[in-house]
């Protein structure tokens, strides 16, 4: 008996090792197509004459992800709602245009084109929406309201078309997977611009999300999500405290965002969508034309998490929405103001600003974060290395962590008792993050073993890697809170020959650069002057 149920062990063994092993490779070769998918669509979209560069292929993809998602949710609320009618013109859903059956009746070509072109783009522009029309619904109108169609060769639309089609986002583990390579996508299509947009490292969102700690019920706010980085982070560890339905319910409805831009707007859809949240409460908007002074309980949240648009400046009438003596051209300072004014009572903030806002010594700066100090607590400012963002951006950045609370023995007429300021050295190994050598959720293990065994670190000659200040040392500098700073690299001395010579050399080469310019501005002019007579 003994070996018979011996053999029926091995047995139960092999078969479970067997089934485990299929279940392995399934995934592995699930993921090597996922992670070919990219690839498949740019290698197509590249023979395309209508795509230029990568940010018109993304986009370009953007909006074709967006119809697969959402048809394969619509499947889903098709079944649980018997009588769910879509907003989708019929002819326009993803089903009955883009799905090729194999039949050889799918459009391609000039068909496909001019269908897309004249009846699919003109009809989801032009969806009506009342406020009476669900949210789920409505933002296939305001997704689609700047969206671009950009490929002029039917044949190759086709041919994504097929690659798009063929993820089964119906099954949860290629949806959940997918979700991962849709990471990569929004990653790939950041660059740096104008307004100082730049992908948040998601080591760096997830870090945020779980210092802030959610809790089921609260609700959370992004003002300026862009692609949803922070809000995801943020469904990731309420997600881990989900134990009924009702809770499920309540974090369904536990994220808000607001998105100026367009692009950005439609990628943050699909990505909450791809999240299971089927009512995304995500508004194509500006979060700085609405007066501050009007918001009401009602319009406050219990947690801020963002990282602010910065570098950008805002027009006189932005500006006339917010207090006389805050009124910044820097969209980072009037998106500071803003959280201030949409924070809950008990409630709790991580925002990222530059370093700019910390040593600012205008008025309008000291303004903003003497009533930081004043109406909040202001608990901990940790101090990022400067090549977090790169290489979209080498400005160096900052968290600082606050609560609308105030802190126990805070001195009259302030809510912040004392600011820890904590810096984050560069990892052992590295030189400064890159592209291909990004942040991991590893490098912020030294803030997390501060974080709750809060201790001054001071490493040799003054150098202050973690410091408190009280409320009122910070107040005697004028607000500036550039403490704790990166000590500052020694520049190398060279031998006084090599220094002229190295002068020397640039200035010859900037000579050279002055003397085209201004033969350029002389042709233009159609004028010759005479440098040697002057």
């Amino acid at each position: 008996k003994n070996r018979i149920f011996s053999k029926s062990q091995t047995n139960r063994a092999k078969l479970a090792w067997t089934m485990s092993w299929r279940e392995k490779m399934h995934k592995v070769k699930q993921n090597m197509s996922l992670s070919n998918f990219v690839k498949r669509v740019r290698n197509i979209m590249r023979n395309d004459a209508g795509i230029n560069g990568d940010a018109q292929r993304i986009e370009q993809m953007a909006w074709m992800l967006f119809l697969k998602v959402y048809d394969e949710k619509e499947n889903d609320w098709e079944l649980d709602d018997d009588d769910y009618k879509s907003i989708i013109p019929e002819e326009c859903r993803w089903r009955n245009w883009a799905h090729d059956d194999g039949s050889g009746n799918a459009l391609t070509g000039d068909e496909l084109l001019s269908f897309v072109n004249n009846t699919l783009f003109v009809e989801l522009k032009n969806i009506e929406v009342t406020p009476t029309t669900p949210i789920r619904q409505a933002i296939v109108k305001t997704t689609f309201e700047d969206a671009n169609q950009y490929m002029k060769d039917g044949v190759q639309l086709r041919q994504v078309l097929n690659v798009i089609d063929g993820l089964n986002l119906g099954d949860y583990e290629e949806s959940h997977a997918f979700g991962e390579i849709y990471e990569t996508i929004l990653k790939e299509m950041q660059s740096a611009g104008s307004s100082g947009e730049f992908y948040t490292p998601r080591a760096l969102t997830e870090f945020m999300a779980e210092i802030v700690n959610p809790q089921i019920g609260e609700k959370m706010a992004d003002f300026a999500c862009g692609t949803g980085g922070f809000i995801t982070s943020w469904l990731g560890e309420l997600d881990k405290k989900v134990k009924t339905a009702e809770d499920r319910k309540e974090y369904n409805q536990s994220v808000f965002g607001i998105e100026k831009k367009q692009f950005p707007y439609m990628l943050c859809v699909t990505n909450l969508l791809l999240h299971g949240i089927d009512t995304p409460l995500v508004y194509h908007d500006n979060s700085l034309t609405k007066d501050v002074l009007n918001y009401t309980d009602g319009d406050k949240f219990d947690v801020v998490l963002m990282n602010p648009p910065y570098g950008g400046n805002e027009k006189s009438d932005v500006k006339s929405h917010f207090p006389s003596d805050m009124r910044s051209s820097e969209t980072a300072d009037l998106f500071m103001v803003l959280i201030m004014y949409r924070l809950k009572r008990n409630g709790r903030a991580a925002v990222i600003v530059p370093d700019g806002f910390l040593f600012g010594a205008d008025n309008t700066k000291i303004a903003i974060k003497t009533k930081l100090l004043r109406d909040f607590n202001l608990h901990t400012i940790i101090r990022l290395p400067g090549s977090i963002f790169a290489p979209y951006t080498s400005i160096a950045t900052n968290i600082l962590f606050f609560d609308n609370t105030r802190a126990d023995g805070a001195p009259e007429g302030y809510s912040t008792k004392e600011t820890w300021f904590y810096r984050l050295d560069m990892p052992e190994g590295y030189k400064h993050f890159s592209k291909t050598k990004s942040m991991k959720s590893e490098h912020c293990d030294p803030i997390r073993e501060w974080w709750n065994d809060r201790k001054e670190i001071i490493i040799a000659d003054g150098d202050e890697k973690s410091r408190c200040y009280s409320v009122e040392d910070l107040i005697a500098t004028d607000c500036n809170f550039d403490l704790c700073k990166f000590p500052k690299e020694d520049e190398e001395i060279l031998p006084p020959a090599e220094l002229l010579a190295d002068y020397f050399k640039k200035r010859k080469a900037l000579d050279h650069e002055i003397d085209k310019t201004l033969a350029e501005i002389q042709r233009i002019l159609g004028i010759e002057v005479n440098v040697d007579e002057l």
